[in-house]
Order: structure tokens, then C-alpha cells, then sequence
């Protein structure tokens, strides 16, 4: 672990910070699981003082707690303290140069060159203005001339997904990055790989060998990863307009999930052996198009276009179903059916192997781990602030990923969009 962190938040007072970053910050730093000097500094355009941001944060982390005990609070006022507030705009570059300004003014003053880590809890459609700025302003650079710990101290980037919006533009948004960062630099976050049950997978599959022998096409028939939700997307319409289900998460969390369940032993557990088993797997899928069942399916449910920031004729998808294959050896025969959608009657991600013969399914609940040592968000955190890329997602990976959504996207232009009423079952559909 090291010594310091600052951990600038791009997008501090949006979404994701309220409902995810904030907690999981509070729960590693109630774990002792922050560096001793750390510093978390919102950015955003709103207009806040240090303690009002601090505020903000207290509410959404006591949003999600229940019973707070004594110690809890205490914590909580404690967490609090390490908390600094940055107006800037996200496009304005002397905002950025402002920022790294302070950052090199608080390095002096402490007479150390602390770790950063830049956080884009952003829409996509902001990344490339904010990689420019962040470059353009000295921002990589880690530290001010002259304090201590300049050769060992680093710069990170942690990116949420989806990493662009089509295979086009996330090969200029990567080439952008690359340009900025090195590889060991750029976490790409897919919080999903960091769910217990899927890191669980790993240790069920491959230690002892003993389901590989029936790991194959001749005694699975379907392997069904299924993302369903009951929640609309709410004030998301902005972000979800023109990106839809199979962006959203299709192409990053689902073809991870079907990666993870369909790789070849990497032998050794490292970074580099289990994101090349897992690009090997993404480099061999297709699209389904011919045989039972496999028919594709794209819907959106009834009032979908009221919410907003919707386009009013929007023919976004909020539900898909399709079908895929993986092109080689172990896995010819198999169908892999993906299935997500939002407005349904209940909130599930799981994964289904369906046996053949026997009639027998084995089935991966992903979204049941309530609460073990880490949350996704925490172990992201943890691993990025360690320097662990080994849940996050390589370039290669991505590259696959995209070029399959966007061949999907070309096919399925014509497929008329069902509309469901919401708390529909996703088999229904």
C-alpha cells in the first residue's frame, strides 16, 4: 500500500459518485484500506465550498447506511475531513491548469509528491475534451520540482464504461489515452469483473481440474448470461439516449461475464495470462443468426420516450436478446444467449450452463453477493490504488468487444423494437 493518495473525482457531484464512490471510499477507509495521507478532491462546475461538498458527501454515503452506531459516525466525520472541493469546468482547459496549480501548491506545502489518481465518473461523451485538458495542463506529470518522492511517485487514470460508442471512436479515445498514459498507467473499469462470484469462477474452474473435462461442447448445450433490471433509467436519459442496453451492458459487462466463463486455463493467476485468456475467448465470437432460438430481439418499454432527455421518436433499445457463438475448439456447438433489460419484474445478473442429457444447470448468481470484504467499487479502488490491472480491461479486449457490437448494431438496424410494459419478465419479451 503506498503512503499517499490524491484522488481527484471528475463528475464529484453526479450519479455514480452519490450511489457508488462515495460508499465504497467511506467503507475502505472505515477498513483501513487508504493510504495513511490520502486527500479526495471533488471537481466539478457547481459552485461549493470545501465543507458543503463534505456535506453532500455525508448525505449520500447516510443514504445508504441504516443504524449508524457510534463508532460509524465517528468514522464518518473523520472520512469527511479528507475531503477538498475544485471548481472547474470539464471543458475549459485554465480550469485544469488551475487544478494542477493547487495539486503542486499542497505537494510543496506537505514537502511530498503524493500519488494521483483521476477519476472520470463522467459520461462518456467527455472523455476526449477531458484527456486533452488533463494532458495539455501538465496534469500526468506527478509532482511539483523539487519535493520528495518524484521517482517514485505515479499518475493513474480510472475510466468507466462504455469506452466510447463504437469500435471507430473508442480506437481514437484509446489511441488518445495511450498517448497520455502507459498501459500500467490506464485502468479500465469493468465494476462487474470485480464481483466475488466472478473472481470465484476462476478458483471454481481451474485449481483441481476437475470440471474441465465436462467444460466443452459436448456436454453443455447453452450457456445463458442474463442482466436484468427493475429500475427505468430514471434521470439517466442524457447518457442512455443513443447508447442503449447492448452498449451499456452488452459490450462491456456481458461478453466479460461470457470471457471469464468460456477462457482456457491461463495457468498462472496473473494480469497478463487472464487478460489474454480472456481476449483470446472475444477474438473467436460471432453472432448467431441461423438455428432454434436464435432469433433477435430488441425492445423498449412503454414510456420510455416520457422520460428525460429522451428523444421524442428515440428508438433506443432498453431490452435485447441474441445469440453467440465461440469459434473454436472447446466451445463449437454452444450457444450463448444474452439477455438484458431495464423496467422487468426484478433484478437479477446471472450466468445459466444448461448440461445436455442429463437436463442439469448449474447457475452463477452475480448480483447476490451483498457484502463480503470488498464491494465491486471498493475492490476497483483497491486494486488501482495497488497497481493491480488484472480486473480491468485491456485494450485488446476492448478492441474485440467493439468490433463485435458493431457488427451486431449493423445487423439488427431493421429489427423492429418491441414495446413491453414495464415489470414485463425478460422471457415475456
Amino acid at each position: 500500500m503506498p503512503n499517499s493518495l490524491t484522488l481527484i473525482v471528475f463528475g464529484a457531484t453526479g450519479d455514480l459518485y452519490q450511489n457508488k464512490l462515495s460508499l465504497a471510499l467511506f467503507n475502505l477507509f472505515s477498513l483501513g484500506f487508504l493510504p495513511p495521507k490520502f486527500k479526495i478532491i471533488g471537481f466539478t462546475r457547481r459552485p461549493l465550498t470545501d465543507l458543503e461538498f463534505q456535506n453532500f458527501t455525508r448525505d449520500a454515503i447516510m443514504g445508504h447506511l441504516h443504524n449508524v452506531s457510534a463508532s460509524q459516525g465517528k468514522n464518518l466525520d473523520d472520512f469527511l475531513k479528507h475531503l477538498k472541493y475544485i471548481q472547474g469546468n470539464l471543458e475549459v482547459l485554465e480550469d485544469f491548469k488551475e487544478l494542477n496549480r493547487k495539486l503542486a501548491t499542497a505537494d510543496e506545502q506537505q514537502g511530498i509528491c503524493t500519488n494521483k489518481l483521476f477519476y472520470l465518473a463522467v459520461p462518456p461523451s467527455l472523455y476526449e475534451v477531458i484527456f486533452k485538458n488533463i494532458s495539455r495542463a501538465g496534469l500526468t506529470i506527478p509532482c511539483a520540482p523539487g519535493v520528495k518522492e518524484k521517482k517514485t511517485a505515479w499518475t493513474r487514470v480510472l475510466v468507466e464504461k462504455p469506452f466510447g460508442k463504437d469500435i471507430l471512436e473508442a480506437k481514437r479515445l484509446d489511441r488518445m489515452l495511450g498517448e497520455l498514459f502507459d498501459e500500467i498507467q490506464i485502468f479500465r473499469i469493468d465494476h462487474y469483473l470485480a464481483k466475488k462470484t466472478l473472481q470465484d469462477i476462476i478458483s471454481f474452474r481451474f485449481p483441481d481440474g476437475m470440471f474441465e473435462s465436462l467444460w466443452n461442447g459436448k456436454n453443455i448445450e447453452t450457456i445463458r448470461i442474463v442482466f436484468h433490471e427493475e429500475n427505468t433509467v430514471f434521470n439517466r436519459g442524457n447518457f442512455y439516449d443513443g447508447i442503449g442496453a447492448l452498449r451499456d451492458v452488452g459490450q462491456n459487462h456481458m461478453l466479460q461475464m461470457l470471457a471469464l466463463i468460456a477462457m482456457e486455463n491461463p495457468i498462472k493467476i496473473s494480469k497478463e495470462k487472464i487478460h489474454n485468456a480472456r481476449s483470446a475467448v472475444l477474438q473467436k465470437i460471432s453472432l448467431l443468426t441461423k438455428g432454434v432460438n436464435t432469433k433477435i430481439v430488441r425492445g423498449q418499454y412503454k414510456g420510455y420516450l416520457e422520460e428525460k432527455n429522451v428523444e421524442i421518436n428515440s428508438k433506443t433499445e432498453t431490452f435485447f436478446r441474441l445469440s453467440l457463438s465461440v469459434d473454436n475448439k472447446r466451445w463449437r456447438g454452444v450457444r450463448f444467449e444474452l439477455e438484458a433489460g431495464k423496467a422487468l419484474d426484478k433484478s437479477e445478473v446471472l450466468i445459466e450452463v444448461y448440461f445436455r442429457k442429463t437436463n442439469a444447470r448449474l447457475t452463477f448468481f452475480v448480483s447476490s453477493d451483498k457484502r463480503v470484504l470488498y464491494d465491486a467499487y471498493e475492490k476497483v479502488f483497491y486494486d488501482c490504488i495497488l497497481g493491480d490491472q488484472t480486473i480491468f480491461v485491456s485494450t485488446k479486449e476492448i478492441m474485440s468487444e467493439w468490433a463485435l457490437v458493431t457488427n451486431i448494431i449493423k445487423k439488427w438496424q431493421k429489427v423492429p423494437l418491441v414495446i413491453y410494459p414495464k415489470g414485463t419478465p425478460g422471457a415475456d419479451i
